[in-house]
Parts: C-alpha cells; sequence; structure tokens
C-alpha cells in the first residue's frame, strides 16, 4: 500500500513540474525505495544521490548554512535535484533543460512533507 502511495507522490511531482522527467525516493544511505524512471537506473540514482545528499549536508553544516533542503546539480542536458526527506530518506529528481526550477522548488515542499509522513507510516506499520 506504502508503495503505491510513494509511487503516486512522485507521479503527481512530474505531473505538476515541467521538465521533471523521472524520479526516486530512497534512504540516506542509498537503498533504493521507490522510482518512477524509465531510462535512469534507479539503484545507480539511489546511491549517487545519497552521496549527493551526504556532501551537502557536510558542506552546509561545515560553512554554518543550516539543515540542507536540497542540492541543484546542473549538466549540459538537465538536473539533478536531491532533496533531504526528512533525516532518513531523499528525493532524486531527474529534469530535462526545460525544467521550471522555481515551480519545483514549490511543489517539492509539500511533496517532500508528503513523502516524509508516507515513510514514518511505512516505519511504525513494520
Amino acid at each position: 500500500m506504502a508503495h503505491n502511495a510513494l509511487l503516486s507522490e512522485l507521479h503527481w511531482l512530474r505531473d505538476q513540474v515541467t521538465g521533471v522527467m523521472e524520479s526516486a525516493v530512497a534512504t540516506v544511505d542509498g537503498l533504493l525505495v521507490v522510482a518512477d524512471t524509465d531510462g535512469a537506473q534507479p539503484e545507480v540514482v539511489s546511491a549517487l544521490a545519497a552521496a549527493t545528499l551526504g556532501l551537502g549536508k557536510r558542506t552546509g553544516h561545515e560553512v554554518g548554512m543550516g539543515e540542507l533542503r536540497e542540492v541543484v546539480i546542473r549538466c549540459r542536458g538537465g538536473y539533478i535535484v536531491v532533496y533531504a526527506v526528512g533525516q532518513v530518506a531523499l528525493l532524486a529528481v531527474l529534469a530535462d533543460e526545460g525544467l521550471d526550477v522555481g515551480r519545483l522548488h514549490i511543489e517539492s515542499r509539500p511533496a517532500v512533507e508528503r513523502l516524509g509522513a508516507l515513510l514514518t507510516q511505512e516505519h511504525a506499520a513494520n
């Protein structure tokens, strides 16, 4: 049940934000929880996103900027955005060059909250 609810959140984000192509939820240690991907290897995305999140958290801490919210990577072909989902998970978003970055940040905040609540419910049920 939680798997379907998590996947629905990923589909919702893709439908709401122009440019979002693929996404995945993973644990902070890089284990895939659920993915909405077509071309990317979700296990690889999860592992690399976890490393990105860890580096971003450490950098933010070292420079005194507080708790990490997201890491944005811009490449020639698009964007990779990694969001912290509480202390135990992450959301990785892959997007094309047409990404509406501002819209992604606005829509991702409630999505991250909902994902966190779903993951907490799943953990409590187990």
